[in-house]
Protein backbone atom coordinates (compact mmCIF):
# COMPACT_ATOMS: atom_id res chain seq x y z
CA UNK A 1 0.00 0.00 0.00
CA UNK A 2 1.56 3.11 -0.77
CA UNK A 3 1.50 6.24 1.22
CA UNK A 4 2.74 9.83 0.95
CA UNK A 5 3.07 11.14 4.22
CA UNK A 6 4.07 15.17 4.32
CA UNK A 7 5.89 17.13 7.05
CA UNK A 8 6.84 20.95 7.47
CA UNK A 9 3.66 22.93 7.82
CA UNK A 10 2.84 25.33 10.41
CA UNK A 11 2.79 29.41 10.62
CA UNK A 12 4.81 32.06 9.63
CA UNK A 13 4.90 35.58 9.43
CA UNK A 14 5.25 37.43 5.98
CA UNK A 15 8.36 37.16 4.32
CA UNK A 16 9.15 33.93 6.20
CA UNK A 17 10.27 30.91 4.93
CA UNK A 18 8.85 27.20 5.23
CA UNK A 19 10.33 23.74 3.93
CA UNK A 20 7.89 21.28 3.18
CA UNK A 21 8.65 17.34 2.76
CA UNK A 22 7.12 14.75 1.02
CA UNK A 23 8.17 10.83 1.51
CA UNK A 24 6.09 8.35 -0.73
CA UNK A 25 6.46 4.38 1.05
CA UNK A 26 5.45 1.24 0.26
CA UNK A 27 5.56 -1.19 -2.57
CA UNK A 28 6.62 1.27 -5.52
CA UNK A 29 7.99 -0.14 -8.58
CA UNK A 30 9.00 3.65 -10.46
CA UNK A 31 7.95 7.33 -9.56
CA UNK A 32 7.80 9.46 -12.32
CA UNK A 33 6.05 12.65 -11.61
CA UNK A 34 5.85 14.44 -7.75
CA UNK A 35 4.80 17.34 -6.93
CA UNK A 36 3.04 20.02 -4.92
CA UNK A 37 -0.82 21.55 -4.51
CA UNK A 38 -2.32 23.99 -2.68
CA UNK A 39 -6.30 24.66 -1.97
CA UNK A 40 -7.34 27.84 0.06
CA UNK A 41 -10.47 28.35 1.73
CA UNK A 42 -13.26 28.43 -0.87
CA UNK A 43 -11.12 27.84 -4.00
CA UNK A 44 -9.97 24.56 -5.93
CA UNK A 45 -7.28 22.96 -5.49
CA UNK A 46 -4.03 24.07 -8.15
CA UNK A 47 -0.87 23.64 -8.89
CA UNK A 48 2.37 24.85 -7.12
CA UNK A 49 5.32 22.87 -8.79
CA UNK A 50 6.00 19.34 -10.21
CA UNK A 51 9.55 17.53 -10.67
CA UNK A 52 10.15 14.81 -13.50
CA UNK A 53 12.26 11.67 -12.08
CA UNK A 54 14.85 13.73 -14.34
CA UNK A 55 14.68 16.85 -12.62
CA UNK A 56 12.15 18.94 -14.92
CA UNK A 57 10.52 21.32 -13.23
CA UNK A 58 6.84 23.47 -13.61
CA UNK A 59 6.24 26.15 -11.60
CA UNK A 60 2.59 28.25 -11.17
CA UNK A 61 3.10 31.59 -11.76
CA UNK A 62 2.16 33.08 -8.47
CA UNK A 63 5.20 31.23 -7.04
CA UNK A 64 7.81 31.58 -9.45
CA UNK A 65 11.29 32.91 -8.08
CA UNK A 66 10.25 32.36 -4.48
CA UNK A 67 9.30 28.58 -4.33
CA UNK A 68 11.79 25.88 -5.42
CA UNK A 69 10.89 22.21 -6.33
CA UNK A 70 13.58 19.41 -5.58
CA UNK A 71 14.08 15.75 -5.39
CA UNK A 72 15.74 12.85 -3.89
CA UNK A 73 14.56 10.18 -5.95
CA UNK A 74 16.94 7.35 -3.73
CA UNK A 75 14.63 8.23 -0.46
CA UNK A 76 11.08 8.86 -3.13
CA UNK A 77 10.83 12.13 -1.28
CA UNK A 78 10.06 15.68 -2.55
CA UNK A 79 10.49 19.03 -0.95
CA UNK A 80 9.05 22.70 -1.62
CA UNK A 81 11.30 25.52 -0.31
CA UNK A 82 9.15 28.61 0.57
CA UNK A 83 10.82 31.82 0.20
CA UNK A 84 9.08 35.42 1.01
CA UNK A 85 5.92 33.88 1.99
CA UNK A 86 3.26 36.11 1.40
CA UNK A 87 -0.59 36.32 3.03
CA UNK A 88 -2.14 34.84 0.33
CA UNK A 89 -0.01 31.30 0.13
CA UNK A 90 -1.98 30.51 3.07
CA UNK A 91 -3.38 26.78 2.36
CA UNK A 92 -3.32 23.41 2.71
CA UNK A 93 -0.76 21.99 1.00
CA UNK A 94 -1.53 18.85 -0.54
CA UNK A 95 1.66 16.55 -2.23
CA UNK A 96 0.79 14.22 -5.44
CA UNK A 97 2.78 11.62 -6.64
CA UNK A 98 2.27 9.60 -10.34
CA UNK A 99 3.75 6.51 -9.44
CA UNK A 100 3.38 2.93 -10.47
CA UNK A 101 2.91 -0.03 -7.81
CA UNK A 102 3.37 -3.63 -8.66
CA UNK A 103 0.27 -5.68 -9.91
CA UNK A 104 -1.51 -2.39 -10.76
CA UNK A 105 -1.88 0.14 -13.31
CA UNK A 106 0.39 3.71 -13.09
CA UNK A 107 -1.99 6.46 -10.79
CA UNK A 108 -1.60 9.51 -9.32
CA UNK A 109 -1.65 9.42 -5.33
CA UNK A 110 -2.53 12.14 -2.52
CA UNK A 111 -0.74 13.13 0.56
CA UNK A 112 -3.12 14.20 3.76
CA UNK A 113 -2.30 17.41 3.41
CA UNK A 114 -0.27 20.03 5.51
CA UNK A 115 -1.28 23.68 6.28
CA UNK A 116 0.79 26.49 5.64
CA UNK A 117 -0.48 29.87 7.08
CA UNK A 118 1.38 32.73 6.70
CA UNK A 119 0.01 36.45 8.99
CA UNK A 120 1.21 38.84 11.02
Amino acid sequence: QVQLVESGGGWVQPGGSLRLSCAASGSIVSIYRMGWYRQAPGNQRELVATITSGGTTNYADSIKGRFTVSRDNAKNTVYLQMNSLKPEDTAVYYCNADLKPPWYPRSNYWGQGTQVTVSS
